[in-house]
Formats: C-alpha cells, sequence, structure tokens
C-alpha cells in the first residue's frame, strides 16, 4: 500500500501521469497517494503495537513469517516508476475508426496567422460546420503521423475522456505539399487551409476532413500527447 502510494505520488509529481490519465486528475492522483501512504503508516503502526502485546503475553508457540515471495508484488511498482509507456501512436490509430463528433458549437478563432488549431478543432469545423469560420484563414496543426495500407497519410491526436484506456484517435487526412519522406509516428506541424475534400474512415465510416498542406515540419513530442479539447 505504501509504494502504491509512492508510486502515485511520483507519477502526479511529474510528467508520467500524462502517460495514463488527462491532466485534470492530477490532484486527485495526489491526493489519493497521500491516503493510501498515510493509511500504509497506520497499518504498520498498527501492526507493531499488536504484535509487541502479543510477545508480552505469549512465550509458547513458533513464529510464522510471511513468505519471501510476496516481495515479488513490488515489482508491478517498480515498473511503473522506472518505465513510462510510450504515448497510443499509428498502430492504435489505424484500427480504430475515428472518434470525431459534432460539438454542440463553435466558438470564435483564436487569433494568430496562422491560426492555431487542435485536431480535433480543425476536424469538426471542417467536417461539421463545412468550414464556415476556416475560409481564407491559414491554420496550423499538430499531430503525430500516421500511414494506412496505401501510404496515405492522416495527422492524427488521440482524444480522451478519462484515461489513456478510453483515446481514440480523431484524424485529418492530408494532402499538398508533404515532406518527402513521412516517418509513422514522428510529431508534425502542419501549416495549411481548408479544402472541402472529405473522406470515410475504413473503420467505422466516420468522417474524415482534409487539410491542405502548405508546409510541413517535424518537432517534438509535446509536453501532454493527448488531447483534452475532446470533452471541453
Amino acid at each position: 500500500m505504501f509504494l502504491l502510494g509512492a508510486a502515485l505520488l511520483h507519477a502526479g509529481a511529474t510528467d508520467l501521469y500524462l502517460r495514463y490519465v488527462k491532466a485534470g486528475l492530477q490532484p486527485l492522483l495526489l491526493a489519493s497517494g497521500a491516503v493510501l501512504i498515510a493509511a500504509a503508516l497506520a497499518t504498520a503502526w498498527y501492526e507493531r503495537k499488536r504484535n509487541k502485546a502479543a510477545k508480552a503475553t505469549a512465550h509458547a508457540g513458533h513464529a510464522h513469517p510471511e513468505p519471501r515471495i510476496s516481495w515479488l508484488l513490488v515489482l508491478p511498482l517498480l515498473s511503473l516508476i522506472l518505465i513510462a509507456p510510450p504515448a497510443l501512436g499509428s498502430y492504435s490509430a489505424l484500427r480504430t475508426g475515428t472518434a470525431l463528433q459534432q460539438p454542440y458549437g463553435y466558438g470564435r478563432l483564436p487569433a494568430g496567422d496562422p491560426v492555431p488549431l487542435s485536431v480535433v478543432d480543425y476536424a469538426s469545423r471542417a467536417a461539421y460546420d463545412h468550414g464556415r469560420s476556416l475560409h481564407g484563414r491559414p491554420v496550423r496543426v499538430t499531430g503525430f503521423l500516421a500511414l494506412d495500407h496505401s501510404g496515405a497519410p492522416y495527422l492524427v491526436r488521440m482524444a480522451l475522456n478519462c484515461c489513456a484506456a478510453d483515446a481514440q484517435p480523431v484524424k485529418i487526412a492530408l494532402t499538398g505539399k508533404l515532406p518527402p519522406v513521412l516517418q509513422p509516428d514522428a510529431w508534425l506541424e502542419v501549416t495549411g487551409s481548408y479544402t472541402p475534400k472529405l473522406t470515410h474512415d475504413p473503420v467505422n465510416n466516420g468522417p474524415i476532413p482534409y487539410l491542405k498542406v502548405t508546409s510541413a515540419k517535424p518537432v517534438p513530442t509535446p509536453h501532454d500527447p493527448y488531447d483534452e479539447t475532446w470533452n471541453n
């Protein structure tokens, strides 16, 4: 219990927790870790006190220590602390249908030229608002690259409601001026413009809008690889 609490505190105090849950759950992780550590210390104190009382009253019998193999339970916790799993990438994205859904409304575009948009924001405006707010505005979108079986490129961001276990891809098909070499799972910052061209995901027939690329450059993996605008 103590080690699990320590693992939660370690994950919550670093970027590690972003591999598992959305950023908004960080306070709950830290609180859960603190409660587990406090409960573990209280349990250890109680057990120690009980054992002292038992030894004072019992002078016969044999001690039965806990099996040492139980310490193997520590290994999964050490793996949680020491080995950060990679964020979901193109393999998962291509085997899951796009999760794009029509929003209740659209806010004003942020300032900028080009306009910085998330994959979810651009895709929903292009697919369901028919690009009304995007006409004449260059946009800048960041995501990782996925290539289907035919080599067609998609810019993808995994959107999640709660944790990585429920992450689902939102995809943008790319056309225009693309880099000569496309590497799956590479992160790209793409600048381009809206095009009415639309395709459908072969997995679930969901809409996948296109983005006409004017420039693209590789970028490092972002601090938070998941897109949280999904449920905003």
